[in-house]
């Protein structure tokens, strides 16, 4: 089945150069593609039609945790209750850090939904790469409102914690310049820490959108298993906040990761004995484009996780083992989603 994927992404002088690994993940990523193009196309064809029931049953035995555009684009909507989150008592200061580089187009909707958290005790700072297309102009736009530095950077991992070694807070968190919080997050993240004192590291569901803000896809997550998680990275990065005694203890980001460095931190954290907990709420949305880091270092990105895996299992794991080792927590994802989408749970 696999040798009829080809791989048009992949130079063929370039397919011996890649690992079995990455090649698996991207002949994988050739199949979902080509299964989300066959929905798109069948999307106006009546359920009554022969394969219908049988396309319907697929897409709800497709697990989406990693499935970024799982239907056609719409209007992104929330629960009311989500905005009328207000912030306890004596707020805890929040530190969000936004690492920039080149999303001009971006990056106005990300300091807006954090801006507009209205949270009375925030300490943010956007600090970008030297980015040569409109950010610098939309960063002039907010005068007094925010707080920026422009200047060249060794990456995101360098930018992150430049940024951090800018302001202080007792709860920390970073969100990508491509990304967006969702209403009444810090109000809500900020109560769960003081509802949760022994919890170190919180994180919650995540919505995908598209270039222009609109739906396409929904994640919602069981409760936190560390056990799957030294496997495999289901933390959506930009729903993630930790304790400053997280950042003093294992921080700062290892700035020689460029794709697994949240799941680098993450695991430093665990390994450290520091508590995780899902929040039973989306989050943040995680923005899915052409110009993605998470696409683009697909070579990278396996190299990277590669080496995870060998630091916390201790050898290097095949294929096939990976998805063995995480299949109960995939099948604890799959429930909760389709509980979700049937309205059992609602978040």
């Amino acid at each position: 089945m696999e040798a009829k994927i080809d791989l048009p992404d992949i130079e063929p002088r370039k397919k011996s150069d890649l690992s079995f690994e990455a090649l698996e993940e991207q002949r994988w990523r050739a199949l979902e593609h080509r299964l989300t193009h066959l929905e798109r196309r069948s999307d106006g064809i009546t359920h009554a039609v022969t394969g219908g029931p049988y396309q319907l049953l697929r897409r709800w035995l497709t697990p989406r945790l990693w499935t970024f555009e799982q239907y056609s684009s719409r209007r992104l909507r929330i629960r009311p209750d989500y905005r009328l989150e207000t912030a306890p008592h004596d707020a805890p200061q929040i530190a969000i850090v936004t690492p920039s580089l080149n999303h001009g187009t971006m990056i106005g909707a990300t300091i807006d939904s954090i801006l507009q958290q209205n949270y009375p005790n925030l300490a943010y700072v956007v600090q970008d790469g030297g980015s040569r297309d409109d950010t610098r102009k939309v960063l002039e736009s907010y005068g007094d409102k925010l707080k920026w530095w422009s200047e060249p950077d060794t990456g995101q991992a360098n930018a992150i914690n430049r940024g951090f070694r800018k302001i202080d807070g007792d709860i920390m968190g970073y969100l990508n310049s491509d990304d967006v919080l969702l209403p009444g997050t810090l109000a809500y993240v900020a109560k769960a820490f003081r509802e949760h004192p022994e919890i170190d590291l919180v994180y919650g569901h995540r919505i995908y959108i598209d270039l222009d803000g609109l739906e396409i896809g929904r994640c919602v997550l069981p409760p936190h298993d560390p056990e799957t998680l030294g496997w495999a990275d289901y933390v959506p990065q930009e729903t993630l906040f930790w304790r400053r005694r997280v950042w003093e203890a294992v921080g700062p980001i290892d700035e020689n990761f460029q794709y697994a460095l949240d799941w680098d931190f993450i695991l430093r954290a665990q390994m450290a004995g520091f508590r995780f907990k899902r929040l039973p709420r989306f989050l943040a949305c995680f923005r899915v484009h052409a110009q993605q880091k998470t696409l683009d270092l697909l070579e990278v990105g396996a190299a990277e996780m590669r080496q995870l895996r060998v630091r916390h299992l201790g050898e290097v794991p095949g294929v096939y083992e990976i998805r063995r080792a995480i299949s109960g927590y995939m099948l604890r994802q799959m429930a909760f989603d389709w509980m979700y989408r049937i309205g059992l749970l609602r978040y």
